[in-house]
C-alpha cells in the first residue's frame, strides 16, 4: 500500500454561513476539480499549525477559531491520503486565491453542484450536517408528537429522524406528513427510520436504515432522496455502509441507555477506534446528550444522536 500522505484541510465558513472552496490547477493531481483548501502536514508538525500555514499561503487569511471536523483515510490508485479536516469559523483577512487559484463562497446546500475529488465526498457531507440529531421517541398521539418536536426545535435541533417502530407504515406515513411542516418552518431536516419504499413514497429527503435494512440494501440508487444513513454497531457494518454509499452512520450503543438496560455497550475507547478507521461522518448514539458532544467531537465524531436528551 502506498505511503499515507497526511493532509490538513479546512471547511471555512464566513459570517453568512457560506463555505469557501477552491479549484485545483489543471496540471495537479485531480486537476480541475474543486476542493477544500489545505495542504500537506510536514513530519512532526502539529496539524493546527500546518493548517494555519497553508491557509495563510493559499488564501492570505489567519485562523482565529477552528476545531476538528472529520478525519478521512482515502486510497487512490496512485496514492493514499489522510484528510485531517477542520472547521474554521473565524479568521482575519480577506480570503483570495493567493496562488492564482479560483475560489468561491458557496451555500452549503449548493456544494453538491460542484465536482470534488472522491476523497472529498465525506467532507461535503460533514460540512452540511448538524452536530446533533434527534431520534424521536414514543408519544401518545400526533398532537404529543408535535408538542415534543416543537420543544426540541426550540432547543436548536435542526435534524430529526422520525422513529416510531410501533406504528404501521400507513400511520407512520401520516405522522411524517404532519411533522414535516414543523421542521420546514424551523429550517430543520426531517428523516424517517423506515423502509426505502415508504421513504420514497414520502419523497423524504433522508432515510435512516436499520442494520438489517443496510444489509439488504442493493444499491445507493434505490433511495431517491438526498441523505441515506444507517445504524451500525461494529466494524463489519461500518465497512458495509462505506461500500454501499451511505452518507453517514450512527454508531451505538456508546453508553448504557434506559431503553435497553443491561445490554453491552461500546464505551468511548472502542467508539474512538471504530471512528478512526471510518471514512464516513459518525454520530455517537446511546446514552449520550449535550454533555457528551465535546467528547464525541474530540474522538472524531460528527456529533451525537439521541432520544431522551431532547424528547
Amino acid at each position: 500500500m502506498p505511503k499515507l500522505i497526511h493532509v490538513a484541510a479546512a471547511v471555512i465558513r464566513n459570517g453568512r454561513g457560506q463555505i469557501l472552496i477552491a479549484r485545483r490547477p489543471d496540471d495537479k493531481h485531480q486537476g480541475g476539480l474543486w476542493e477544500f483548501p489545505g495542504g500537506k502536514v510536514e513530519p512532526a508538525e502539529p496539524v493546527a499549525e500546518a493548517l494555519a500555514r497553508e491557509l495563510h499561503e493559499e488564501l492570505g487569511i489567519r485562523i482565529t477559531q477552528a476545531a476538528p471536523l472529520i478525519k478521512i483515510p482515502h486510497h487512490y490508485p496512485d496514492k493514499s491520503v489522510l484528510l485531517d479536516v477542520w472547521n474554521v469559523t473565524d479568521f482575519e483577512g480577506e480570503a483570495h486565491g493567493a496562488e492564482g487559484q479560483p475560489i468561491e463562497w458557496v451555500e452549503p446546500e449548493a456544494l453538491d453542484r460542484y465536482a470534488f475529488p472522491a476523497a472529498n465526498t465525506p467532507i461535503v457531507a460533514a460540512a452540511r450536517l448538524s452536530s446533533r440529531i434527534l431520534v424521536t421517541g414514543q408519544a401518545d398521539d400526533v398532537h404529543e408528537y408535535e408538542r415534543r418536536l416543537q420543544q426540541a426545535l426550540g432547543q436548536g435541533i435542526r435534524h430529526v429522524i422520525l422513529r416510531a417502530k410501533s406504528l404501521s407504515e400507513s400511520r407512520l406515513h401520516d405522522l411524517y406528513q404532519s411533522l414535516h411542516p414543523l421542521c420546514a418552518q424551523s429550517g430543520a431536516r426531517l428523516g424517517v427510520n423506515a423502509s426505502l419504499e415508504l421513504a420514497n413514497s414520502l419523497r423524504a429527503e433522508h432515510v435512516h436504515l436499520t442494520s438489517a435494512r443496510l444489509m439488504a440494501l442493493g444499491s445507493r440508487e434505490a433511495f431517491q432522496g438526498r441523505w441515506l444513513s444507517a445504524s451500525c454497531h461494529n466494524a463489519e457494518q461500518i465497512r458495509m455502509a462505506e461500500e454501499k454509499g451511505v452518507d453517514f452512520i450512527t454508531l451505538s450503543p456508546v453508553q448504557p441507555t434506559r431503553s435497553h438496560p443491561g445490554e453491552p455497550t461500546l464505551g468511548w475507547d472502542a467508539f474512538a477506534e471504530l471512528v478512526e478507521g471510518c471514512t464516513l461522518p459518525v454520530y455517537a448514539l446511546g446514552g449520550v446528550g449535550d454533555q457528551d458532544l465535546k467528547q464525541a467531537r474530540s474522538l472524531g465524531a460528527q456529533g451525537i444522536a439521541a432520544i431522551s436528551a431532547w424528547w
